[in-house]
């Protein structure tokens, strides 16, 4: 369970001003304390759809694909496992919500807020920026808005989430331990746009 305390700090909350100061065509932001709840249960199963009822929507079967109802995504992790994101101060209420769901049903409801913090990036060269540090095909014709992937930006592993929006926008969820690396790297790669280096 996460501890809600004044004395909690996000991972980049030092990089703020930072990260505001992207160039044009480059917006980056840090989204500090989403709720990330990882979930595992069979999808065959009873469950799935206590859950789906209490989502609005079924869990995404599909390798790398995710969805979203209302402010809660889930994010596809492997067949029988889930990350399931909804906004700050959820973990507690969310995740009794889903172990209600599960009830004696097998499966596992972990509370991993403070594990990842997000990176959100969008911008119409959002994509160049991810494209020097990430193997990944972002084309949209094959990376398209709820898409999701575990990769390697700039040999850091992270989860990438692909949003919906007028030009690309992702969200790259970090382990704290990276996020300022990764950081850096983001605003290293945007250098040639006309980023500050300060």
């Amino acid at each position: 369970m996460t501890a809600e305390s004044a004395g909690r700090r996000s991972p980049l909350g030092h990089l703020t001003t930072q990260l505001a100061a992207a160039p044009p065509g480059v917006a980056l932001a840090e989204l500090p304390f989403l709720t990330q709840i990882n979930l595992r249960i069979d999808p065959a199963g009873p469950a799935a759809g206590a859950v789906a009822d209490l989502l609005g929507t079924a869990l995404p079967r599909q390798a790398n694909t995710s969805v979203t109802a209302g402010e809660v995504t889930a994010l596809w992790l492997g067949p029988d496992e889930w990350l399931v994101l909804a906004p700050q101060g959820r973990q507690e209420s969310l995740g009794k919500a889903l172990r209600h769901a599960i009830g004696t049903e097998g499966g596992t409801v972990v509370d991993l807020s403070a594990h990842r913090t997000t990176v959100e990036l969008t911008g119409e060269r959002a994509s160049e920026v991810l494209a020097k540090g990430c193997a990944l095909d972002l084309h949209p014709t094959v990376f398209s808005p709820g898409s999701c992937a575990q990769v390697l930006l700039a040999q850091a592993p992270i989860l990438l989430v692909t949003r919906e929006g007028d030009h690309p926008a992702y969200w790259l969820l970090v382990r704290a331990s990276f996020a300022t690396y990764v950081a850096d790297w983001l605003l290293d790669a945007c250098l040639e746009y006309g980023a500050s280096s300060a």
